[in-house]
């Protein structure tokens, strides 16, 4: 199905401003649920209590003590997840790398770390790492950015720290709360790494030496892991493994993000992730369309980057491309559709795309290029919950999960759809039209 996608955003074109109410409980009755983990319900409610899904059904019973929506003639998915952002953290310290080769191209959206000071001695410095920092100790509810992305009908993001080669421990949070443990699913969801190397005078400044500095990594990673257990078996007259940050935030993350803008980085990073004995997640894979069978048959997960390649707004207009370039920027959107097909699992992140608009485009081109709605719907939600593990809760309406969810006038990629409310652990948000600006006096 090809249909014009005027919202992911759906309709709330424009910034937005977000209201939230409070009930004791609540319910959506009459509406079409697209359950995503079950079949279409063309006539259910939905029950919410305490920021869970209480029940749904044709036949769920309404609590007395529930605040009803009237759903008739409405649709109800669950809430879009951001499969990696850096939504919540504030700190511009811990966002300001990308997760490219030499310049950016990661959650943040901005150019590779530099990096200054004395040049590195070796492994032993760790340079450009901040393994240890926590996305979960970073967020914010007054970060700005969360009222534009739940307007686009965003209730949960993969939140992570992207400065530097090991950046930090990501999180899964909902976008509202009043305060930073409110918004706090789980963590940590695995480790942000990036091949950021310009800016080193010395080690690890190649691409070659930034992969050494990995693999060494890990191998110190192995060594301090087995030090502290046997330290543990028989601390008797043995001298006690030297505490090591660093090592201490690798060895925490239960998954590891690795890019991959390249056909031959597809292929070099699951051979890697397979030596360093990792569970990987490839992010970016905007070739992926010439891969997914490999990646298939290695069983990686994938992040797809929603800012499709384009040429430079800065860039020369006269200066030729390769056909390389242009075949790339004319197949990258085909890359969900050949990774569905493939049944790879993949979830979808907004790489810096901030407007609703712009991410509506972009999902658009996924679906021009073959990509069912089925499946957009399912990366946006269920499969993004599955790659960080948190299915159980996330990504799905069924009984028991948190009560995230997006109603909508309409199907969701369908032109001229509105998002009529947005309910994050079971608060309802309403999208209303931020306030006219002030008329201005004419001047002669």
């Amino acid at each position: 199905m090809k249909k014009a996608i005027c919202s992911l955003v759906l309709s709330v074109s424009g910034v937005m401003a977000i209201r939230a109410e409070v009930p004791s409980a609540m319910a959506i009755t009459n509406a079409r649920v697209v359950t995503v983990s079950g079949p279409i319900l063309p006539r259910a409610n939905i029950v919410m209590r305490n920021g869970l899904i209480e029940a749904v059904g044709e036949n769920a019973p309404i609590p007395a003590d529930a605040w009803v929506i009237e759903g008739e003639g409405l649709t109800v998915y669950p809430g879009l997840i951001n499969g990696l952002s850096t939504l919540g953290i504030t700190d511009s310290s811990a966002i300001g790398g990308g997760g490219g080769r030499r310049t950016g191209g990661g959650a943040g959206g901005g150019a590779a770390t530099t990096n200054t000071g004395a040049p590195a001695r070796g492994p032993e410095d760790r340079p450009s790492t901040t393994s240890w920092l926590r996305a979960a100790d970073l967020v914010r509810p007054s970060d700005k950015r969360l009222e534009t992305a739940r307007s686009a009908g965003f209730t949960t993001s993969i939140t992570f720290p992207t400065r530097g080669i090991f950046a930090g421990q990501g999180a899964v949070v909902n976008l509202a709360g009043n305060k930073p443990g409110q918004m706090l699913i789980t963590s940590p969801a695995g480790q942000y790494v990036s091949l950021a190397f310009s800016g080193f005078s010395g080690y690890p400044g190649s691409l070659l030496g930034v992969f050494a500095y990995i693999r060494q990594i890990y191998i110190d990673a192995d060594h301090y892991r087995l030090a502290k257990e046997m330290y543990a078996r028989n601390p008797s007259g043995v001298s006690r493994p030297e505490y090591d940050r660093a090592l201490e935030g690798v060895m925490e993350s239960p998954r590891v993000l690795l890019p991959a803008s390249r056909t031959v980085d597809i292929d070099r990073m699951i051979h890697f992730a397979a030596e360093l004995k990792i569970s990987p997640v490839l992010y970016g894979v905007p070739r992926g369309y010439t891969a997914a069978a490999r990646i298939a048959k290695a069983g990686v997960p994938v992040l797809v980057s929603l800012k499709w390649p384009e040429r430079r707004r800065d860039a020369d207009p006269e200066a030729p491309e390769t056909l390389e370039t242009l075949q790339l920027r004319d197949e990258a959107p085909s890359t969900p559709k050949a990774l569905a097909a493939a049944k790879v699992k993949f979830g979808f992140y907004s790489d810096g795309i901030e407007k609703p608009a712009d991410i509506a485009k972009a999902v658009k081109r996924a679906i021009d290029a073959g990509l069912s709605d089925d499946d957009a719907i399912r990366a946006f939600t269920l499969s993004t919950a599955e790659i960080f593990g948190v299915a159980d809760r996330l990504g799905s309406i069924e009984k028991g999960k948190i009560a995230n969810l997006v109603v909508t006038k309409g199907n969701l990629f369908e032109t001229n759809t509105k998002i009529q409310y947005v309910v994050i652990d079971g608060v309802k948000f309403q999208p209303v039209p931020e306030a006219a600006p002030a008329p201005t006096e004419e001047t002669n």
